[in-house]
């Protein structure tokens, strides 16, 4: 073997075991600096086809003095959202020529974000997300589906299938404050750290580093916690409700994450279990009571560890938030959520929060796991 492919391999296997060590979910500005463009011509020699984000990794010839090396092209975007885009692992060819412009990564690796990715055989963008051909999905329409009691069914009606997605809003934001965020949860402008929430000034300041820090310590990002509270309806994979009314109960199923699940008591029966957690509600989702108020339900939920985040952007919570949630389907595609959090550890008051669903019908919930079993 020639010292020079030698030396690509050993290059190809670095790369690769900096992607596994880093690989777990984040934001493109935690990984990778945005002031910092970069572009690469080079030609592909691996797909990685993979969650949380799919690479390219393509040999760059020598540049500039540089000898050969490979490069790993992170995309931005599961599996699960490329092939809704149109995408595959076949899309792109090993041996194809690729230009790609992207961010350079913070650490100073061969890893470079994958913003715009060009194919040299057709001068066309690939594996861009919204550059693809969106998969068409069925749009729900008519009056809210009801049980043979008159209560409105949360979940889909007899013999049909389906799941809640496309939230409206994908961070928390008090009701009648205008601020712009990414769909991760960060602000477009860090001066509107103040009109978020009323927080007192430690969690202000703690919000405003989390934001600094591009969500970095995100402990779902991390460690896979579960999102509890309101992140739970955050989520870019969807919830479905599974309805139990002999028993009073509705299970919360979650698309994301670890598909977390948790059970809603219907009948305003106060859930108990140890306060330090337990196997059927570790206080990731807090213990609550539930009841119907005409056709909205209505949720108490206090007991909450401090162990996750409560939110995409990083709001900070303590172990005395204390929230009131409720769902209203409106009619067959739309359901409100409409949350009050009340946290004296961390607020200065009370405030509300709320946002839409949409119901995906005829689809069962994209199967994602977090980080794929990755490190």
């Amino acid at each position: 073997m020639r010292p020079a492919t030698f030396g690509i391999l050993c290059t190809i296997v670095v790369v690769f075991l900096a992607i596994m060590s880093v690989s777990g979910q984040h934001t493109v500005g935690a990984k990778f600096d945005l002031t910092k463009p970069l572009t690469l011509k080079g030609t592909v020699t691996q797909i990685d086809w993979a969650n949380p984000y799919v690479h390219v990794v393509m040999k760059v010839p020598s540049t500039n003095g540089r000898p050969p090396a490979a490069w790993a092209v992170e995309l931005e975007g599961s599996t699960i959202t490329l092939m809704d885009n149109g995408w595959s692992k076949s899309s792109l060819s090993l041996g194809e020529t690729i230009t790609v412009q992207g961010f350079a990564a913070r650490d100073g690796s061969n890893q470079i974000s994958g913003k715009s990715l060009i194919a040299a055989s057709t001068g066309k963008p690939v594996y861009i997300g919204a550059n693809g051909t969106p998969r068409k999905h069925a749009v729900a329409s008519g009056p809210t589906p009801r049980w043979p009691s008159g209560q409105p069914r949360l979940g889909p009606p007899p013999g049909q299938s389906g799941y809640w997605g496309n939230p409206s809003r994908t961070a928390l934001v008090q009701d009648g404050v205008n601020v712009e965020m990414d769909a991760y949860g960060l602000l477009k402008n860090i001066a509107d750290v103040d009109k978020v929430a009323p927080m007192q000034k430690w969690a202000r300041d703690l919000y405003e580093l989390r934001q600094r820090n591009m969500l970095k310590d995100d402990p779902m990002y991390l460690g896979c916690k579960p999102p509890g509270g309101p992140r739970q309806f955050e989520q870019p994979y969807g919830f479905q409700f599974a309805e139990d009314p002999d028993f009073h109960r509705i299970f919360v199923l979650l698309g994301g994450g670890n598909r977390n699940e948790r059970i809603i008591y219907t009948d305003n029966r106060f859930q108990v279990g140890q306060i330090d957690g337990d196997a059927d509600n570790p206080l990731y989702y807090g213990r609550g009571a539930a009841f119907w108020v005409g056709d909205t339900l209505v949720e108490d939920l206090k007991g909450f560890n401090e162990k996750f985040w409560f939110d995409n952007g990083g709001l900070p919570h303590t172990e005395y938030l204390h929230l009131i949630e409720r769902f209203t389907r409106v009619d067959m595609k739309t359901m409100k959520y409409e949350v009050t959090i009340d946290d004296p550890g961390a607020y200065t008051k009370m405030w509300n929060s709320s946002w839409t669903f949409e119901w995906i019908p005829g689809e069962e919930m994209p199967y994602y796991l977090c980080q794929d079993n990755r490190p």
